[in-house]
């Protein structure tokens, strides 16, 4: 037996910060916070967390748009062993409380600029506190002297995810799996420990919260921005050494045409960039010269981290032909025909894998997870073909998806707000190819009132989902105009034809 104790987020952490006290952690608008300051907080903060009844595999929840106070949270939750359960703000209230529900926290960490939306949420008889009196209440605390968590299979975090039956799911990642997700990011892209990181992305996405987590690990400076403010990311693009600047398709093009207004020199990137599918040949290229950086050729997920398909870079300045994949490092793949039997070369398959960075399932969800992790391998539920010398071609996805600006948006979503209203006989949800977004979601619509019109369609979305969920057009059709299988499911794929 090992007496060898395991190590978690948080001892990670501590380490950096006990060899790096002096260089700056986090910075944030015009505040900064060196390592060891940042160290002495969390350990105050997770003193405040015990207090308010926090044991290891508690929930605590997050309402917040980006800011210092969230890193701190999570690390620590991560010291104690709780869970922080991040919640997408987008979302509609009716799916908010759903994830809050299904959740279960605890405690649940407000912003001011989100207290009204969540006063119209009923979310029972739990403790509500705002986020901003956390810096307050860590100063007045002694630091925790209690035990730290060391189990890295321990939950730490829950992300939201879109949800096959209509309503979203709950990731659960443990610390094994945010630590596997950093290495890989070493590993594979190539992202050193003095690296900065741009948090710019929401921190209820992996692209706002992981990446900050793997810097700290790591001993690089994260510079947190309150979601796409083009000026402060410049100013960070001019004075740091980036590692991975994560750019989404839609974000593209607005800091490409800042960076060439303004001039601004470009400090130096390791890797840009995120989904090539998504986004046009040409503009990938110019966005790598731009930056003098390769452009990440992506293909992971939540529930994954960046495998199983991230480990490729498309060289500065090309144009690519294609966009093939190179499987990512850490991560076992195979690929598989609805039986569950490996197909052969060249030929289009589901993705199943497993390996360190893989997540421990969907919260208070047995019935996916047991349907997801059939024979011990994660079912991604995309399609691909093995190809000669390492490459793998995306092919589809087996559960129809949408990926909308870096957002993954599933019909079910839609379909159930509209199906549940009376006036509406039947309805499909499709994708769309958009230049600025990649893909937008259009709704074809049978009315069984005929005065149902389009504004309808468009108030009853606006009412139930978040605003990237709702359908850019709508088409009113006949029953009998929407193809369907001899099970008579609706064929997708006929209805993309007439969009194109």
């Amino acid at each position: 037996m090992s007496l060898a104790t395991a190590s978690t987020v948080y001892t990670l952490f501590r380490a950096t910060s006990l060899w790096h006290d002096a260089e700056i952690a986090i910075r944030h608008r015009e505040d900064t916070w060196s390592y060891g300051e940042l160290l002495e907080i969390i350990d105050r903060l997770a003193l405040v967390l015990r207090r308010l009844g926090l044991r290891q595999g508690d929930r605590l929840a997050i309402l917040s748009e980006n800011r210092p106070e969230y890193t701190m949270l999570q690390l620590a939750c991560a010291r104690i062993g709780a869970i922080a359960a991040c919640l997408n703000w987008r979302l509609a209230n009716e799916e908010l409380k759903h994830c809050i529900d299904t959740v279960t926290p605890e405690v649940l960490f407000v912003s001011l600029r989100f207290k009204d939306k969540l006063a119209k949420i009923d979310c029972g008889n739990k403790t509500t506190i705002f986020i901003e009196t956390c810096l307050p209440r860590a100063a007045e605390s002694q630091r925790d002297g209690g035990p730290c968590c060391d189990d890295p299979e321990m939950g730490l975090l829950l992300l939201n995810t879109s949800g096959t039956t209509g309503w979203p799911k709950s990731a659960l990642i443990s610390h094994r799996a945010e630590i596997a997700r950093m290495t890989i990011l070493r590993m594979d892209l190539g992202i050193e420990p003095g690296d900065a990181f741009l948090a710019w992305a929401p921190m209820f996405h992996m692209g706002g919260t992981e990446h900050t987590l793997s810097s700290l690990m790591m001993g690089s400076c994260v510079i947190i921005t309150d979601g796409l403010d083009l000026d402060a990311m410049l100013d960070a693009i001019q004075n740091y050494q980036l590692g991975w600047l994560i750019l989404m398709p839609a974000t593209i093009e607005p800091i490409l045409q800042k960076l060439k207004e303004t001039k601004t020199p470009v400090h130096g990137v390791r890797v840009v960039g995120s989904m090539p599918d998504m986004v046009p040949a040409a503009l990938i290229a110019e966005t790598t010269k731009l930056f003098n950086a390769p452009y990440a050729n992506t293909f992971g997920a939540t529930e994954t981290g960046l495998p199983p398909a991230t480990g490729h870079l498309i060289p500065v300045g090309e144009v690519p032909q294609d966009l093939d994949k190179r499987a990512s490092s850490l991560c076992e793949f195979r690929i598989v025909d609805p039986q569950g039997n490996d197909v052969a070369m060249g030929e289009v398959g589901e993705i199943i894998l497993r390996g360190p960075a893989l997540f421990s399932g969907y919260w208070n969800a047995e019935e996916a997870n047991q349907k997801d992790f059939r024979g011990g391998w994660f079912h991604m539920g995309d399609l691909f073909k093995r190809k000669p010398k390492g490459r793998l071609e995306f092919a589809g996805r087996s559960k129809y998806m949408i990926k909308s600006g870096g957002e993954n948006i599933y019909p079910a979503e839609i379909e159930r707000v509209l199906l549940a209203d009376h006036r509406v006989d039947d309805a499909v949800v499709v994708r769309k190819s958009d230049a600025s977004w990649g893909e937008i979601p259009v709704a074809f619509v049978v009315a069984r009132d005929h005065s149902l019109t389009a504004v309808d369609i468009e108030n009853l979305c606006r009412a139930n989902l978040a605003g990237y969920k709702r359908p850019k057009e709508v088409f009113f059709v006949n029953f009998d105009e929407l193809p369907r299988s001899d099970s008579g499911k609706i064929i997708r794929e006929f209805l993309e034809k007439r969009l194109a």
